[in-house]
């Protein structure tokens, strides 16, 4: 996922936050997010509230379609 991520953040890098987190590095996100399996891609809001998530490879034409319902063009 981290190419197509960063691919992402590259497109989209005026209109919203790609955050990449280890799950090795950051046990207590892992945790507090409830993440039981890797990858998994977490969408929120503006204000930090969480809108969805994807579990499993997220192929990039179809990120780009979420986040076009989400209203980021």
């Amino acid at each position: 996922m981290k190419p197509i991520l960063d691919e992402l953040a590259s497109l989209y890098k005026d209109k919203l936050n790609v955050v990449i987190v280890s799950v090795d590095d950051y046990r207590s996100l892992t945790s507090r997010y409830g993440i039981m399996a890797i990858p998994t891609q977490i969408f929120f809001d503006s204000s930090g509230t969480e809108t969805s998530r994807h579990i499993g490879f997220y192929p990039e034409n179809d990120i780009i379609i979420k986040l076009k319902q989400m209203g980021i063009e």
